[in-house]
């Protein structure tokens, strides 16, 4: 065979080869990321047949390296290594950023009943109710909507309950449509004759000139992985004299960078000119008469202000410093820049917000979900569900729960509020950060591991009285600590299985060998 394939032979090579289903865009996707070398242009790519076997014989290896690392009891079924990005992150899944969110095939895994012949049981049908307590930003109420099951979500973030709720609620698209045309006019032509536009469409200019002469894409990204290149020195300088380009723009413009004071999340972590656009934004949304439409709307500034946060591309996810400069972007390994103007992602956003919801109106059922706001541990469900005035309420008021599908917040991780603290400050949402179970802000010592044990146990204890009598517990948590089987006790119930996945596809710089474990909880 030859040595080199096109993207369309190599695709099938592999597929034949490994047993993995896979595409030409799954090979051009390894070439953008330089994972293989790419060779030619214009239609006539090929990719050598070695890096193909290189890097197809690694993610062989890995199943074993990960097993040899955590244990042979590792589920890999449950790893989902086949699924690509696009579906793990399938319509309305990615209609606002949420750390700590589990992917869609593993919900449907556990709530689908016909996947019984890989998990020997089957936990929920069509029609039942399912109990997400920790709704976070509604994973297991799409996937219920998908599979023709009801669902109740409780999240103690008013922001998450929103998000939730957006997702999985009918919306009026074209309304939605016109409204964002509206707005995005508007917004156009107030950015239109900025200084902070034409100052980035110079910057910008520079930049791609620099960064195909000094960092040119995809072969730098080759030259790192097959250490050809001393990546942070050869960085570090280029960087330097980069700078110095960027501060002669900002002289020619005579542009304000930084805010004059630093009181709160938008003033810290916003460029001026980015905070007088989210100003603008606010008050033509402000304007919308409309409840439901408003509330879409504020998602999507929401998701547009959290991507034009003044950080790197690395430190999205964990805000470090605010960076007012351009600086080496080792995430995408050449010059990147912080956003002096929103318009371009607000316009992205607002388009991929009309097909996320548009493909997902294709997908759902006639069913009920609903997200509600309150603490898990003293909820009254059926009095909130009533109060909520909802379908829900009326169709299934007092039916009880057939089970629970969720992820708790793991010990000393993530502090739920403080990862929407823009939005919270635009839109003047309620705070509790005091009532996070596990929260960061606590830390993972012993006092904080008791917290935890007595918060989650009291969230299950409280949902039993909503549950039917031969419910399903299923929870997925990271139990370094071994408390769950506490939790069990505490709450009458024993843990009757326990599928260990492995976490693939991480977001976090450390990318060591990582599970996670789905507990199965019955009455004991």
């Amino acid at each position: 065979m030859n040595n080199l394939l096109s993207l369309k032979q190599a695709s099938q090579w592999v597929t034949e080869h490994y047993s993995r289903n896979t595409t030409p865009s799954q090979i051009a996707y390894l070439m953008q990321y330089g994972h293989l070398k790419k060779i030619g242009n214009n239609g006539n790519t090929k990719v050598p047949i070695d890096d193909l076997k290189k890097y197809y014989d690694s993610l062989a290896n890995l199943e074993i390296e990960m097993k040899e690392n955590l244990g042979n009891d590792l589920n890999w079924e449950l790893s989902f290594s086949e699924i690509s990005e696009k579906d793990r992150t399938k319509h309305v899944h990615r209609l606002h950023p949420y750390k700590g969110k589990f992917i869609p095939q593993l919900v449907e895994y556990f709530l689908d009943e016909h996947t019984d012949e890989f998990k020997k049981e089957i936990y929920f049908k069509k029609g039942d109710i399912v109990l997400d307590p920790f709704c976070g930003s509604g994973t297991t109420l799409v996937q219920a909507n998908e599979l023709g099951i009801n669902a109740i979500g409780i999240d103690i973030s008013e922001f998450n309950s929103l998000i939730s709720n957006i997702k999985v609620h009918k919306h009026n698209i074209q309304k939605l449509y016109y409204e964002l045309k509206r707005i995005s006019d508007l917004f156009g032509e107030f950015v239109y004759n900025s200084k902070a536009v034409q100052f980035e469409e110079e910057l910008l200019y520079e930049l791609n000139s620099f960064n195909n002469e000094f960092f040119p894409s995809p072969e730098f990204k080759y030259q790192i992985r097959t250490k050809q290149v001393d990546e942070w020195n050869y960085a570090k300088q280029k960087e330097s004299d980069f700078l110095q380009i960027y501060h002669s723009l900002v002289k020619k413009y005579n542009l304000k960078i930084k805010q004059d004071t630093q009181n709160n999340f938008i003033e810290k972590w916003y460029l001026q000119p980015v905070k007088s656009e989210i100003d603008y934004l606010i008050s033509l949304i402000k304007s919308i008469k409309d409840t439901e439409i408003r509330e879409i709307v504020e998602i999507i500034l929401s998701r547009t202000v959290r991507s034009c946060r003044a950080t790197t591309h690395s430190d999205l996810a964990t805000l470090k410093e605010p960076v007012t400069t351009t600086y080496y972007c080792h995430k995408h390994y050449k010059i990147c820049k912080p956003l002096f103007s929103m318009y371009s992602w607000w316009k992205r956003y607002s388009e991929d917000t009309i097909k996320r919801l548009s493909e997902f109106d294709y997908l759902r059922t006639n069913t009920y979900q609903i997200c509600l706001t309150g603490d898990s541990r003293v909820i009254n469900i059926f009095d909130a569900l009533e109060n909520s005035k909802s379908i829900f309420g009326k169709e299934l008021n007092n039916k009880k729960i057939k089970g629970i599908f969720s992820s708790p917040p793991y010990v000393g991780l993530i502090d739920y509020h403080e990862q929407h603290a823009y939005a919270y400050d635009l839109f003047n949402y309620q705070r509790k950060d005091n009532l996070e179970i596990g929260r960061l802000f606590n830390g993972k010592g012993k006092a904080a591991q008791e917290s935890y044990t007595k918060g989650i146990s009291e969230v299950l204890i409280n949902s039993k009285k909503y549950l039917t009598d031969d419910y399903h517990i299923l929870l997925v948590a990271n139990d370094k600590f071994n408390l769950y089987p506490r939790i069990a006790e505490n709450a009458g119930m024993k843990i009757v299985n326990q599928f260990k996945r492995p976490v693939l596809n991480r977001t976090e710089k450390d990318k060591s060998a990582y599970s996670e474990i789905i507990f199965h909880m019955k009455e004991k």
